[in-house]
């Protein structure tokens, strides 16, 4: 679904600039009110784990494969404002370092990518979870169907875009038949990434899950294997070394992910690239400002192992990732913590 250079003309591109500058200023300071020093450490993992999973891309028809989009999985384990930067910082990595995602149509991505996926895939999820027994089986259901339908709904944003700043002159039912049909598809695989990470989470630390706050259930400590109530004053200690071990297990699982099983990736082309060759609308597609990027095409140049290449991209971005995602998140924390000190109350309340 990234959308390169030339796809939309430059007008709507900088409106969609505009947008998701508006966005973003929104969610940081939204993201204040969510992180705390438990979450944002885990939201810098999430935008490196969304990293590693986009670069597993799965078959979902012939000739067309799909990766997970992120923004279902972002919002529901570290809230919907934090889950926008989240998939925002992931596609300015790619964008500026990757060449993937043009960037003169970054506006355009993360408001497609970042912004779509995550107020739709969380509106159904706060819907679902109302509706649903308070258990947390039934946030990783509410998970699987909030992803499902953020796919497809980003398929359509995308058609409206183009039907507004196309730059080739295609029937636009054409569009949104092929975007849709095949990103319904590929929604599939997002919905069982999004529940599967989410299940796995919510089992160990069901407190890291934002969806999941206020369940009214205990916490739940892994001890020996098995699962027990965590005693009030042993809670807080044992909290944080198994806070330390689900960062330490996500870094590792999202290193492998991108260093090694990305190299048994499909490599046909993603529901956009497929859609954009066979209905003509990458006619007027640029080159990538970033072309020339040591990384470019998730490789390092100059390394001639196809498989050291990728491996070496892959583990360098979940890298700058985590940094660069951790960094954000610790700021907006700081501020909070600065917004909310007793020095800055105002006398007499």
């Amino acid at each position: 679904m990234h959308v390169p250079d030339g796809f939309i003309n430059a007008p709507v591109s900088a409106v969609t600039g505009v947008v998701a500058a508006g966005a973003v200023a929104v969610s940081l300071r939204g993201a204040r009110r969510e992180l705390d020093e438990r979450t944002a450490p885990l939201a810098g993992l999430v935008a490196a784990f969304i990293f590693a999973v986009q670069m597993l891309n799965f078959p979902v028809a012939a000739g067309t494969s799909g990766h997970l989009l992120g923004g279902a999985l972002a919002a529901i384990l570290v809230g919907p404002f934090t889950g926008v930067l989240c998939v925002s910082v992931v596609l300015l990595m790619q964008g500026i370092l990757f060449a993937d995602g043009g960037l003169t149509a970054l506006g355009v991505n993360i408001t497609d990518m970042a912004i779509v996926t995550t107020v739709v895939a969380y509106a159904v999820f706060r819907g679902l979870v109302k509706v649903l027994p308070r258990t947390r089986r039934s946030v990783t259901v509410a998970s699987f169907v909030a992803a499902l339908l953020s796919v497809p709904a980003a398929a359509a944003a995308f058609t409206l875009i183009y039907a507004v700043g196309g730059t080739t002159d295609i029937a636009l039912s054409k569009v949104a038949t092929a975007m849709v049909g095949v990103h319904v598809l590929i929604g599939i695989g997002e919905a069982v990434i999004t529940a599967l990470t989410v299940g796995a989470v919510i089992a160990v630390r069901p407190d890291l899950v934002y969806g999941a706050r206020g369940l009214q259930q205990r916490l739940k400590l892994r001890v020996n294997g098995e699962l027990v109530d965590a005693s009030a004053a042993a809670a807080p200690v044992a909290a944080r070394s198994s806070h330390r071990k689900v960062w330490i297990t996500g870094l590792v699982t999202s290193l492998v992910l991108a260093g090694f099983v990305s190299f048994y990736a499909s490599a046909s082309p993603d529901g956009l690239e497929k859609v954009a060759k066979d209905k003509g609308i990458d006619a007027k597609a640029k080159a990538h400002a970033s072309e020339d990027s040591p990384l470019a095409g998730y490789g390092v140049k100059d390394v001639s192992d196809a498989r050291l290449s990728g491996g070496l991209a892959g583990v360098i971005g979940v890298g700058v990732t985590v940094v660069a995602g951790t960094g954000v998140f610790w700021t907006v924390r700081r501020r909070r913590t600065a917004d909310t000190s007793p020095a800055s109350v105002p006398e007499g309340v």
